[in-house]
């Protein structure tokens, strides 16, 4: 038997020819196996819902992400096999609901950290095996904002899921190398290079942003590496440098909002979905504001008939926007498309694993996760499962599920490191049932939908009466209870009769 002991391929046809002189009439193969290959990492999540169309696409970003992740995140199992950063914070909740992925994360720090060089600055790649440019001729492909960022919202993303002081700690010195290197690249506050929102829907063939200026999704990485740094600085009792983090965030917000606000038109630098999503997403646009922004991208969204024009920079933004904002509905209209771009249009092309471009195009990589955001929905939106091990313990899990006509029922599930939540719910008529499990030794909040007047109930008891559940609030679209470990099976009707 033969098999290779020092690389693998990714692909999906296999085709089997004799090379040299005619074998005998006794030659024959006996047996051909492909031996699929990812990371030992353990399997931590669960997603799936009455949709099959949202459980094809599920398993769809799920096969590439598993792909690619033999030794470290590439970007692909087949052609480059290299370390592109990007990904590791774009899509950090969709693959971290998804496996354990503590190791890789920690080697993936490790290699930014070997890779970083002398300014600080952290390449698109790590380990950096590909250099693209040289000194005289520097290449776009070598640093981008969007992509060195992975160094402080990688770490980041995983602390929030595995609170790892001591990984934060180790990775502390690298991520404040990087981030002075990127301030150092801002010009009256704005950071105006690199490849901004890659592979975007656009004139043309795919590639650099072409919606959306490059100081957009620049300065806003700036932007979201100081706040992030501020907590993390306060985290590890830099009391100082967390006050200097937050300064940086306060002026590159201010210097965003002067930059590519239009008060006129009411929308972002040229008024594309990644330029509005992303400042909505992250919080920095005026309160009174906010409403009509949401507004404008959804009626954006709805003209090109539900589907996305972002790239892999602003989708997950896009998502988080979308989400945040109560217009679940929007995205599942935008999952439900079968013609490009979108999800569905991949598998009506026979897709077994994510595409890199968002119409399946042949000529781009056909086993890519980056464009994988949709799985931070299916688990916190759907699902609602909310884990932020940043937040104080008694609100670090949180039961949030996005309900939305068209789903009959989801059943969502997370191994977390403070132990197995759930989150399974379903509409039967005019009911609807959220059930949760919490783990030993925790509390949540769980916010259950509301449509009507109607008392929730845990069994023959209303909510707010059974003990271990206290109820915090009630609105008109939801009731929100904190809830202490066990398992609990919340149920309303829908009317008040």
């Amino acid at each position: 038997m033969w098999q290779p002991q020092f690389s693998y391929y990714g692909f999906r046809y296999l085709q089997a020819e004799w090379v040299g002189d005619a074998p005998s009439t006794a030659a024959k193969i006996l047996d051909i196996a492909g031996i699929e290959l990812s990371s030992a990492s353990p399997v931590t999540g669960s997603f799936e819902s009455s949709s099959e169309t949202l459980n094809a696409i599920h398993a769809l970003i799920v096969n590439a992400m598993h792909n690619n992740e033999v030794s470290l995140f590439t970007d692909c199992p087949h052609r480059e096999k290299l370390g592109w950063l990007e990904e590791t914070h774009l899509v950090a909740p969709g693959l971290i609901f998804n496996n354990d992925l503590r190791g890789l994360y920690a080697a993936t720090e490790q290699n930014i950290a070997d890779a970083q060089h002398s300014d600080g600055e952290v390449s698109t790649i790590a380990p950096q095996f590909t250099v693209f440019g040289t000194a005289a001729k520097p290449s776009v492909f070598d640093d981008s904002p969007e992509w060195g960022s992975a160094s402080v919202l990688g770490p980041w993303a995983a602390y929030r899921f595995y609170g790892d002081v001591a990984q934060l700690r180790h990775s502390y010195p690298t991520m404040q190398a990087y981030v002075k290197f990127l301030e150092g690249k801002a010009r009256d506050g704005i950071i105006a290079y690199g490849l901004g929102d890659w592979y975007d829907i656009g004139p043309g063939e795919p590639g650099v942003a072409k919606n959306t200026s490059l100081g957009v999704t620049g300065t806003l990485m700036l932007y979201e590496d100081a706040v992030a740094m501020q907590k993390i600085a306060a985290l590890l009792g830099h009391a100082d440098d967390a006050a200097s983090y937050g300064a940086i965030a306060e002026r590159e917000k201010n210097a965003f909002n002067t930059r590519f606000w239009n008060p006129t038109g009411g929308f972002y630098d040229k008024d594309s979905q990644t330029a509005n999503a992303m400042p909505l997403a992250l919080g920095i646009v005026p309160a009174e504001e906010r409403a009509g922004l949401l507004q404008r991208i959804v009626a954006d969204i709805h003209a090109h008939g539900n589907h996305v024009t972002t790239g892999e920079v602003g989708y997950p933004y896009l998502l988080r926007a979308l989400m945040e904002g109560g217009r679940s509905d929007v995205l599942l209209a935008m999952l439900l498309r079968k013609d490009p771009p979108s999800y569905g249009s991949q598998l009506a092309a026979g897709a077994t694993a994510l595409t890199e471009a968002w119409d399946a195009n042949p000529r781009s990589s056909q086993d890519h996760f980056m464009l994988g955001g949709a799985e931070e929905w299916f688990y916190r939106g759907l699902g609602g499962i909310d884990l932020d091990m940043s937040r104080a313990a008694g609100e670090r899990i949180a039961i949030r599920p996005r309900i939305v006509d068209g789903v009959a029922w989801v059943k969502c599930g997370y191994a977390s490191t403070l132990g197995r939540i759930e989150s399974d719910w379903s509409r039967a008529g005019d009911v609807t049932t959220l059930s949760v499990t919490i783990p030993a030794g925790a509390q949540a909040t769980v916010a259950v939908p509301v449509r009507s007047a109607a008392p929730v109930m845990l069994g023959r008891t209303p909510a707010e009466r059974t003990p271990r559940v206290t109820l915090l609030r009630r609105d008109r679209n939801e009731a929100v209870y904190r809830v202490q470990p066990g398992v609990y099976s919340f149920s309303i009707a829908d009317s008040d009769q």
